[in-house]
Order: C-alpha cells, then structure tokens, then sequence
C-alpha cells in the first residue's frame, strides 16, 4: 500500500512541474490557481522540501491572487512560485553518475571500533581492545550515568573484536 502510494506522488510530479511552468511562464500568472495549486502540493507531496517550498508560498501566492495585487506583491508570489519550481525541477531531473547512489553502510567491525573509540585501518592488540573497552564503560555503565541498552551494546562490540582477532 506504501510503494503504491509512493508511486502515485511520483506520478503528479510531472504534472506538477507542467502546471508551475506553464503558470510560470504566462504573461499574466493566474495567481487564483498558483494558489489551489499550491495547496494541493502542501497537502500531498511526498517530499519535505517540496512541501515546505508550497507551504511557505502559499501567503504570498494568496495576496496576489485578487486583481488588485500591487507590484510587490506580485513580484515576492512570482518569487516564492519560482522556489517551488525550483524544488520541482531539482526532483524531476534525472541524475547521472555517482551523485545518488546508495552510501556504503560500514562493516560490523567498524561499527565496534567506532563504539569503543579505536582506530579504523590498523590491527589491534588484545590490551588495547581490552583498554577501549574499560575507558567506554566507564560512561556507559547504568551506574556511570549511560543506559543498559548502551552499557551491553560495548560489550558485544568488544567480544566481537576479540573473536575476530
């Protein structure tokens, strides 16, 4: 149900972003429905930024809409309609590269060393395991002022290093 509501919102970003360029593009913008249009993208997009692109144009987007709008009214909507369309083009374009793909998780045993505080590229020595381990528990222990969930976390790291070693 999820995916195929993903799917859905990625579905109007297109149209989305041909209703904002055409609106966009007018010589005399139709402020009344950059309005409804922008309520529609508060209220459904996906994306956070997108969302908060509609939601903070909408005030300005609704003082231009009457006729009677003044120039600067219109110029700061014109301004906020350009945010959102900038938004709108940065998630529609597509990428090339390496520029979106997935970070690396780090291994398990990097993870250890990260928690007990030890150098990542180098082997290491029982003792100083044994050492890291101490000097974390001190902070992490219940009694030390950390949490059991924290306390019990290095303590598996440091007999997963052990093991490994």
């Amino acid at each position: 149900m999820a995916s195929a509501r993903c799917l859905q919102m990625d579905r109007w970003l297109p149209d989305w972003k041909f209703a904002v360029e055409r609106i966009w593009s007018a010589a005399a913008p139709d402020y009344g429905e950059a309005v409804s249009l922008a309520d529609d993208i508060a209220r459904l997009a996906e994306q956070a930024m997108l969302r908060q692109a509609a939601t903070q144009a909408l005030p300005s987007l609704r003082n231009a809409a009457p006729g009677s709008a003044d120039r600067e009214t219109t110029d700061a909507a014109r301004r906020r309609l350009g945010v959102i369309r900038e938004v709108l083009h940065g998630l529609t374009t597509p990428k090339f590269g390496r520029r979106e793909e997935a970070s690396k998780l780090p291994a398990p045993a990097q993870c250890y060393r990260q928690k007990l505080g030890l150098p990542l590229h180098r082997r290491l020595s029982g003792v100083e395991i044994h050492h890291a381990y101490k000097r974390a528990a001190k902070h992490a222990h219940p009694d030390g002022g950390g949490s059991a969930r924290e306390f019990l976390e290095i303590a598996a790291a440091r007999d997963a290093l052990m093991q490994e070693r």
